[in-house]
Order: structure tokens, then sequence, then C-alpha cells
């Protein structure tokens, strides 16, 4: 308590000696530190946001700009899910979890009704006459048949799709189209991921710049002649640096090393992996492959003539068997079915099924979130990948253009020391 009484002591008898003149002179180069910290900050933030915003280039090129990462959107959205397609997530070993009878169970309320409603359009289209005098009993019978085998050819497709689901599903064209069809969404996953890594990178550059700033000050202090040279050199430095041990700290050492024994150093992203791991399986179940995504790709997607051909066969099948029964229940329909009205009858079933499958799909998205378990799939494979494999999912974002966001903050901070000069000069000190 003597040595902080003493110091507070000298201070307050030093201050009490100086004139206002002085003071303002102080305050001057007091004022060095500090605006070099908000500098540091003020440089940091704006070489972040110029990393992710604007989402289209405003100016006239050359003059304007356009955020690091939307304007080369295709290939981030490509490197965001590389990691996903080739490390993560085997679409085919979760395709596995799901029960076809499960899907079948979910799937016959919907079917039934829609198998109804399709054996009438198709039978008033090729035997309008006979089917409208066709009596409701047999009607009866006929739809019952189709409604037996329903489950058992929709077992049948998950079966066959199961065998196949790799190619009927692209998982890396589906999440690339999605981004480059939202940058933002782009930019969302860095963001998310790295909330915490780049709220570092803003405040490091106050404490950073306030550090180099002291050592500006002295030299000020020491060499007012020389001012005009060192403030802006100063900032240049501090610009940089302020940048460079952001980006080092993040992602550097990329193991954990002991110090004596007691705390753990290491990178901040690497420190932050599982936390980072589920974040990144929630961008990507929410926002970029959920399982209402991949079903719509499915059935209307690139692949969607491959599965058309797989159900095209199990149709073909169940309205083969269905005719089997209007044999004995209706000969009249079964002999005028018979030929190309029966080719007929099943393309226009096909095509009405094709039709309502998206419909009919969705009564098991619920059921097909559970069994997939992509979110945690995705949270725990990513939560345990190497540091060196981890490190490559947002290193590239600040690798691609680093030395932009570094040049960006050397030339704010050798603006800003200018902007010091100024002040130094027109109070005289310099």
């Amino acid at each position: 308590m003597e040595i902080v009484s003493a110091i507070s002591d000298y201070f307050s008898d030093y201050f009490s000696t100086l004139d206002w003149a002085q003071i303002k002179v102080l305050l001057v180069y007091l004022s060095i530190p500090i605006s070099s910290g908000i500098i540091g900050w003020a440089t940091n933030w704006m070489a972040l946001l110029m990393t992710f915003y604007p989402l289209e280039y405003i100016g006239i090129k050359p003059f304007g700009w356009q955020g690091i990462i939307p304007s080369k959107a295709q290939k981030m959205a490509t490197k965001s899910v590389e990691m996903l397609t080739s490390k993560l997530l085997r679409i085919e070993e979760r395709f596995e979890q799901l029960d076809p009878l499960i899907i079948a169970r979910q799937m016959r309320p919907e079917l039934e009704t829609l198998s109804v409603k399709i054996i009438n359009e198709a039978m008033e289209a090729q035997a309008g006459i006979i089917w409208e005098n066709t009596p409701i009993p047999i009607k009866k019978q006929i739809y019952q048949r189709a409604k037996d085998e329903i489950p058992n050819a929709v077992v049948d497709i998950m079966v066959e799709l199961n065998g196949q689901v790799d190619k009927l599903l692209d998982l890396k064209r589906i999440s690339i189209e999605t981004l480059m069809a939202d940058k933002q969404l782009v930019n969302e996953i860095f963001l998310r991921c790295g909330a915490k890594e780049f709220k570092f990178i803003e405040v490091s550059g106050f404490w950073f710049g306030g550090l180099f700033g002291l050592a500006q000050m002295v030299l000020s202090y020491n060499f007012p002649s020389g001012s005009w040279f060192i403030l802006p050199g100063c900032g240049l430095v501090v610009g940089y640096l302020t940048n460079v041990l952001a980006l080092k700290l993040i992602f550097e050492p990329l193991e954990p090393i002991n110090i004596l024994g007691v705390y753990k150093f290491q990178g901040l992203f690497l420190k932050r992996q599982k936390e980072v791991a589920r974040e990144y399986a929630k961008v990507i179940t929410e926002k970029i492959l959920p399982t209402e995504v991949m079903t719509e790709y499915l059935v209307r997607g690139p692949a969607s003539d491959k599965l058309a051909l797989i159900i095209s066969r199990e149709v073909n099948n169940l309205v083969d068997e269905v005719v089997e029964d209007m044999a004995g229940a209706s000969r009249p329909i079964f002999t005028l079915l018979a030929g190309k009205r029966m080719d007929i009858a099943k393309n226009i079933i096909m095509f009405h099924f094709m039709r309502e499958l998206p419909i009919v799909v969705k009564q098991t998205e619920e059921y097909a979130n559970e069994a997939l378990d992509l979110e945690n799939t995705l949270a725990e494979r990513m939560g345990n990948l190497s540091f060196k494999e981890f490190e490559g999912f947002l290193r590239p974002v600040f690798q691609e253009d680093e030395w932009i966001l570094i040049l960006v903050g050397a030339v704010l901070g050798m603006l800003a020391g200018v902007l010091q000069f100024v002040v130094m000069w027109y109070f005289g000190l310099a």
C-alpha cells in the first residue's frame, strides 16, 4: 500500500506542477496509443467487412469492391463443402438407416388415396363407358388389390434406391447449387463457424494497436522532428502487424503446447473444434442439406429420370397385379385394356404418380430427419478430425486473399499515422 501511495503522490505532485499548455502537450502524446488502438480495431474491422461484403460488385471496375468471399463464391462454396463430401458424410451409409417398412407404413395412407384417384383417371381415359358402368363392388375389389400391393412396391423401391442412392443424390452438387443461389449463405457458413475468431480479430486490433502506439508515443516524444515519418511509418507497421498477429493466434500453434504444465496454448479456432463442428452441422442441415431439399433434388433434380425408371418398374408390376384381378372381376375391362391401351394406362398412372410424389414423400420427412441423423453425425465426425484437417476448413477464407486483408490494414494504419502527425503539427509538436 505504501508503494501505491508513493506512486500516487508522485503523479499528483507531477501534474500539479503542469500548466495548461503542458497538459495539452501531454494529452496529445497520450492520444497516440489510444488512437493507435482505435485504428487497430478499425482497420481489422474494415478488413473483415471487406472479406464478406458487399455481396455484389459496387463501383465501376477497376474502381470498386466486392467482398472477397462473394467475389469467389463458386470457389468458396466448393471449399466449404469439400470436407463435407470427402470426409464427413457418405449418403449411402446414412440412407441405410432408413427402414423401408416404416417408410411404406408412413406413405401408405396418402398412397392409398392417390391410387384410387389415379386408377379412376386411367380407367376413365382408356375405358370410360365400361368403367362408368362397372359395379361399385368390383371397383372396390380393384382398389383394394392396389392398396394391398402398395407397401410391397414401396419396400422394393426403397431397396433398389439403397443400392444406388450415391448416384441419385449428388450432395456436392446440391450444396454448391444452393450456395450459389444465395451468396449470403456462403458468408453465413464462415461467419457462424468463425464468429468468435472474427470478434477476436476486431478486439485484438485495439489491444495490439494500443501496445504498438506506446512505442510510437515514445519515438515521437524523443524525435519530434521525425514525426512526419515516424507516425505514418509506425501506423503502417501497426496496421500490418495487428492483422498478422491476429491471424497467427487464430491458427497457430496447430497442436496444443503445455506452458509450465498449467496452461495449454493453441490456435483459438482449433481449441473450439467441438463447438465449431456443432455450428457447422447446424448450418448444413438447416440451410443447405435439409431433408426436403434432398427429397426435392431426388424427385425433380437431374437424377429424377433414374428415379422414374426405378419407380416405373414397380408401378408396372403393381398395375399387372391389379389387372390380373380384373380378369376375374371384370372381363370386359380386362379385354379392353389389353395391348396398347394397357401401355397407355400405365403411362397415365406413372405420370400422375410422379406428379404427386413430392407431396406423398413429405409424409416421411420427420422420420427421415430422425433416421438420417445428419446433424449429430456431421458434428461428431467433424469434431473428431485431426487438427490439420480441421484447420483446412476455415483457413482458406484467409489464405485465399490474406495479403489483401493485411495490405488494407497497413494502408489504413499509415493514413491514420498521417492524421496523427497532422494533429501533432497543429499543436506545434512536430
